[in-house]
């Protein structure tokens, strides 16, 4: 019996562990912003060079005092220790972070998932689902370096925001089944973090079952957190014309509904704009033989999907039919289509 623990336990930490091997291939170092907090050689190796600490050697790792975890670079509030536990992996794990605190980066290698502190992008760790240790199924693997502590009822710093921290913008499209558009969206280059939800429903935080039983009036969405300096606005919406078929109402090949709804959820006038100017675009070039009935519509009643459908075709492609079967074929024309633009 405990042949196969052991070896379980193996698989967790060489998981884990891999970033190590590539510490030495990474030799070009951000400078550190003398804004943010001044981080030692150590700290470097980890925050900015995305190193991995080896297991058992953080001090957070079997850490249970109560309080809250900070990026140590910034001081943003990363995880409460409500949400910590033990997985016996070598570092210190969470089962969820505090809203908006933290980003999902998919690997090059599209293996793995990093998560950076969406104040920073200093590197944490990365992030697992799937692997049953809590309720929530996934797991925060974070370097212990990358925080700092501070316990219950203690005053906590200020965050520090650089003027060169990474400028972000948000766009969120509804283009048929979400699990479809995240995985394409993901492998552009300036795209940060991707994440499948809901939107533009009666209300604001419907279940999957209540989206597919059709009385919400909710769509299936990509949210797309991107970097204005490397991908536009306008880039991003034209290759949304293009991966998915804009002439077909509320409707996207064998899934019909009005959750497959083409839509556009603009989360500023400049972007209603350029997507009002890429739609005229598209009508005029003769793309599509059939009028297109994609919508440009504000966002409102968004919420996040349940935390099986994020990642969704990177955690289950090897053992899900359909993300063999159908996503598999779009993601591999894509990545031919817009080899330039790929990560």
């Amino acid at each position: 019996m405990k042949y196969p623990y052991y070896l379980f336990f193996l698989l967790l930490v060489t998981s884990c562990n891999a970033q190590i091997e590539t510490d030495n291939m990474i030799n070009q170092e951000k400078p550190n912003n003398t804004e943010y907090n001044k981080l030692s050689e150590a700290e470097k190796r980890i925050i900015i060079k995305k190193g991995t600490e080896y297991p058992n050697t953080g001090e957070y790792n079997k850490h249970y005092e109560e309080g809250t975890y900070l990026c140590r670079q910034c001081n943003q509030k990363l995880y409460e220790s409500s949400s910590k536990f033990n997985s016996n992996c070598g570092w210190p794990s969470f089962d969820d972070e505090i809203d908006d605190a933290v980003n999902r980066i998919l690997d090059s290698d599209g293996r793995r998932t990093e998560i950076v502190c969406s104040n920073c992008a200093g590197h944490l760790g990365h992030v697992f689902i799937g692997e049953n240790f809590t309720a929530k199924n996934t797991r925060h693997c974070v370097n212990s370096i990358s925080m700092k502590f501070i316990p219950k009822g203690q005053s906590i710093p200020d965050i520090i925001t650089s003027k060169e921290a990474v400028e972000q913008d948000t766009i969120t499209f509804g283009a048929g089944c979400f699990w479809c558009v995240e995985v394409l969206f993901q492998k552009l280059k300036g795209v940060l973090h991707v994440e499948s939800g809901y939107a533009g429903g009666k209300i604001k935080n419907p279940t999957y079952k209540m989206v597919c039983q059709g009385n919400t009036g909710s769509v299936e969405v990509a949210q797309i957190v991107y970097d204005p300096n490397i991908i536009s606005a306008e880039t991003l919406i034209d290759v949304f014309f293009h991966v998915h078929d804009p002439t077909t109402l509320n409707r996207q090949g064998n899934d019909v509904g009005d959750q497959y709804r083409s839509v556009i959820f603009y989360h500023t006038n400049q972007q209603k704009e350029i997507a009002e100017n890429v739609l005229k675009k598209i009508n005029s070039s003769n793309l599509w033989d059939d009028p297109i009935v994609t919508t440009i519509e504000s966002l409102n009643n968004y919420s996040t999907a349940e935390d099986y459908h994020q990642n969704y075709y990177n955690n289950n492609s090897s053992t899900n039919g359909y993300c063999n079967m159908v996503i598999r074929p779009k993601v591999t024309k894509f990545k031919i289509k817009y080899a330039d633009l790929i990560k």
